[in-house]
């Protein structure tokens, strides 16, 4: 990604800024042990005590002795256990409640949250704009029509290949649209996403209007605005796969997006190869943002309001940034979607609706709070 290694410099902190410039108070270091050590106790603990949250009675004890019982079991299957699994303290029934209900749409939100958050720190780096979030490059908008088209043909297993596919047709078509007659920049790409992204939109509500009815427009709703309400181990293993493989790239280009955020010229000088790396970038950001759409719809502000959250918490130095940034975003729409199945019981709500009441309130307050900054 980088002709030479960057060393020896960094991305003013959040809340730097000119000498001689009056700013918010924001803490300009955060030491990476701790926050991540904390961030990553609290998911844990999130995820047990999520468990147990519904109308059947379980405890969180009974949850980590299923837990172990069903992981010692796997081994013994593999010939890799050593310890008697012993007797499972849930019933089939209540067995099922957790490991094929509950437990599927929360790893499912966790890595969901944890990809949008990840994916919108990155965008506002390479666009060097504090608005851009994941969908930036009209990804969802695409993502949403494949959606869309599925459901009205009726083809509801093939929705998240759909929504993968729409993704990457948006992508290219944004990218395609903000090189023709000249380089890659950041106003142009934000341009041709705004282009692509308002073009898909207005195909999927005429689709909407001419076919869609009964419970198909029911569908379509419920995906538009963000749910992982039917979450399956296979839309766990397509969010934590697409997680792990794409997230792990985009940590490994904190130097680099430290460089993007002085500028074009600043990042070039500190050898990166400006075109290029904002090319790759945004793809492999854009293909992370599609797998977490295809298995959950469009929902908001994670990806927005999270990264300007953990900035304020531990600096711009992107090293911090991701990773905590990862985290909390996992944590927020766990609960976010615990909350969604949970408060209006026996009916739940798309969590996108959740995100959007919780994270609209959260950025005014940060615009209020940073209205002294650049």
């Amino acid at each position: 990604m980088t002709r030479s290694t960057i060393t020896g410099t960094a991305p003013p902190e959040a809340g730097a800024t000119d000498p001689g410039r009056t700013t918010a108070a924001v803490p300009r270091t955060g030491r990476l042990t701790p926050w991540l050590v904390l961030a990553l106790v609290v998911l844990a603990g999130s995820a047990v005590l999520a468990l147990t949250i519904g109308p059947a009675n379980i405890t969180a004890a009974e949850v980590l002795g299923s837990t172990r019982y069903h992981v010692l079991t796997w081994l013994a299957e593999h010939g890799l256990g050593f310890l008697d699994p012993g007797e499972n303290p849930l019933s089939r029934i209540r067995d099922a409640i957790v490991w094929e209900g509950r437990a599927p749409r929360l790893f499912t939100a966790a890595a969901v949250g944890a990809g949008l958050a990840l994916s919108g720190a990155v965008m506002q780096a390479i666009t060097r704009n504090p608005l851009a979030d994941p969908y930036l490059l009209g990804v969802s908008s695409g993502a949403a029509l494949g959606a869309v088209a599925v459901l009205l043909l009726g083809f509801t297993l093939a929705l998240p290949l759909a929504a993968f596919i729409g993704a990457l047709a948006a992508l290219g078509a944004t990218l395609a649209l903000a090189g023709i007659g000249g380089r890659l920049t950041p106003s142009r790409t934000i341009l041709a996403g705004i282009a692509v992204a308002q073009g898909a939109s207005a195909l999927v509500s005429f689709a909407i209007v001419a076919s869609a009815q009964g419970d198909s427009y029911r569908e379509i709703i419920n995906w538009l605005l963000g749910s992982v309400a039917g979450a399956s181990w296979s839309s766990v293993a397509i969010a934590v796969g697409a997680l792990v493989l794409i997230g792990t790239v985009l940590l490994a280009s904190a130097r680099t997006l430290d460089a993007f955020t002085f500028g074009d010229t600043a990042a070039a000088s500190l050898g990166v190869h400006v075109t290029r790396t904002r090319w790759l970038l945004l793809t492999i950001t854009a293909l992370l943002v599609g797998a977490m759409v295809a298995v959950s719809g469009s929902i908001g502000f994670i990806g927005l309001v999270v990264p300007h959250v953990v900035r304020l918490l531990l600096g711009a130095r992107h090293a911090r940034l991701l990773p905590v940034a990862a985290l909390v975003g996992a944590v927020f729409l766990l609960w976010a979607d615990t909350g969604a199945r949970t408060f209006f019981a026996p009916s739940e709500v798309p969590v996108g609706i959740l995100t959007a009441a919780i994270g609209a309130p959260v950025f005014a307050w940060l615009l209020l709070r940073t209205r002294g900054q650049s």
